[in-house]
């Protein structure tokens, strides 16, 4: 058995949800990450700083009650120590930038610690989207005001134009809208979140600065060959979507290199089975549970298991401004493969958990301990 010990991850890209979903898969995370920075894509969103402070106070009381424990993951937590390991949870809280946005609002919601940051959306690019921005010269005055007061701006890198081929919509975004906003506002803290492309990961790489990005455990595992190939694999559908294998490995070589502007956020993005295997399947993959195994996997595989806890637990607070979490979270590897998770219940429907198409040999312990 070899154990490594890090220091408590956060999830710097969370999709939670509301009502009997939040209550469903918030336990999956909450069980392993210290914070997380919760999306602000709900029907409606999360718009102003009130949205922001009753959503939190949604998230809180699922784990206040214990209903957020019912989470999937098998890490062999039972519900009291899976209850004592959710209570320390921290969520922190977006905004949704729409273009009526009030400026006002974000800077004093920001400097109140109700939010931490700040969600573009490009109108339609993924799920819970159409209030996105159609024009950004027309969310220009927030974004001027975010960039004088220190307020971090994430992106969905991607275009909407029907003329850009799925593929490619990250890379246009990058040429399009990412490099004349920079160049317009380069004071502006811009996290390009769940890098999908080799073009994503060279924009951070020679950026001067006020430029990171995060990059979620599919994309680090899966390529669109897994997604299309031997027929169409609906949980594996996600937006930005998996890419060529090129892309997979730049992703795989920035992630474990130990740069400071990669770090992770699982877009861990919960739908009920019934709607990921649709006519229309909706976009996400629920990572949660298993997110933490999944990079030891390839972190190992890389060669790079001591740059794991940079990636997954340093990198990210010091881009927002945060210290590390104070207490600590052992990840062990047996030589038989761990049993892929349960599928979360919810109503009378069921999401399943993220299976990487690999045997995979890390699990959490779930014992954290004080580092001090």
């Amino acid at each position: 058995m070899t154990t490594l010990r890090l220091r408590r991850p956060d999830d710097w890209h969370l999709h939670l949800r509301d009502g009997a979903m939040l209550a469903a898969v918030v336990g999956s995370s909450a069980r392993q990450f210290g914070r997380a920075l919760i999306m602000p894509n709900l029907v409606p969103p999360v718009v102003t700083g009130a949205d922001a402070e009753a959503y939190r106070a949604r998230i809180l009381a699922a784990l206040a009650t214990g209903d957020g424990t019912r989470g999937g993951g098998a890490d062999g937590a039972g519900r009291e120590g899976a209850r004592r390991d959710v209570t320390a949870f921290t969520p922190l809280m977006t905004l949704y930038l729409t273009e009526t946005t009030d400026p006002a609002d974000v800077v004093a919601a920001a400097a109140a610690g109700t939010v931490l940051a700040v969600k573009l959306y490009p109108a339609g690019a993924t799920t819970n989207s159409a209030s996105g921005v159609t024009d950004i010269a027309r969310v220009m005055p927030v974004l001027e005001g975010m960039a004088e007061h220190g307020v971090p701006l994430c992106v969905h890198g991607e275009v909407t134009d029907p003329d850009v081929d799925i593929f490619d919509r990250e890379a246009r975004f990058l040429e399009r809208v990412l490099e004349p906003l920079r160049r317009r506002l380069p004071e502006l803290r811009v996290t390009l979140e769940h890098v999908t492309t080799a073009d994503g990961v060279a924009a951070i790489r020679e950026s001067d600065a006020n430029l990171a990005g995060s990059i979620t455990p599919h994309h680090l595992m899966i390529n669109r060959n897994h997604l299309l190939v031997g027929g169409v694999r609906p949980h594996y559908y996600c937006l930005p979507i998996v890419k060529r294998e090129r892309h997979r490995v730049a992703l795989v070589e920035a992630a474990t290199s130990g740069d400071a502007r990669f770090f992770l956020g699982t877009d861990s993005a919960p739908h009920p089975r019934g709607a990921k295997e649709s006519d229309c399947g909706c976009a996400g993959v629920f990572n949660a549970g298993n997110a933490l195994a999944c990079l030891a996997e390839v972190f190992e595989e890389a060669g790079a298991l001591a740059r794991l806890e940079a990636f997954a637990s340093l990198n990210g607070p010091a881009w927002y401004g945060l210290a590390p979490n104070a207490d600590s979270v052992t990840l062990e590897r047996g030589d038989q493969p761990v049993p892929p998770d349960p599928s979360v219940t919810v109503g009378d429907d069921t999401v399943v958990p993220f299976d990487p198409g690999r045997p995979l040999h890390w699990r959490v312990r779930e014992t954290v301990r004080d580092r001090a």
